[in-house]
């Protein structure tokens, strides 16, 4: 797994890339954690995931609940065919706002 981020049009997107599991979940977790705790919206790229385990899943959760508490935007983008299986059968496509990319978001927002 690598991963990237950045601040665009108001969001922090960290974007992650390959494998999320057990080995690199933790990488996951900090900078998901890191963004949010600056206050930031924030917004998960999933597009480049081949492959994410209940470990990775429970950081985007993580994040997921902390931008609950502290009142901030959270959601992920792009999310590919391989994370999508695994979010549906956690039924996590359900709590988690999904967009097609950053500009659906934004739309989305109104």
């Amino acid at each position: 797994m690598s991963f990237g981020h950045r601040v665009e049009k108001g969001y922090a997107v960290v974007e992650l890339r390959g494998d999320v599991d057990l080995a690199r979940s933790p990488e996951a977790r900090a900078l998901i954690l890191q963004c949010l705790e600056k206050k930031n919206d924030l917004l998960v790229d999933l597009s480049e995931v081949a492959y994410i385990d209940s470990s990775g899943v429970a950081s985007l959760v993580e994040g997921y609940q902390m931008a609950k508490k502290e009142g901030l935007k959270f959601g992920l983008i792009g999310v590919s065919e391989a994370a999508l299986n695994v979010l549906r059968l956690a039924r996590l496509d359900q709590v988690f706002p999904i967009h097609a990319d950053l500009d659906t978001r934004i739309a989305d927002d109104g």
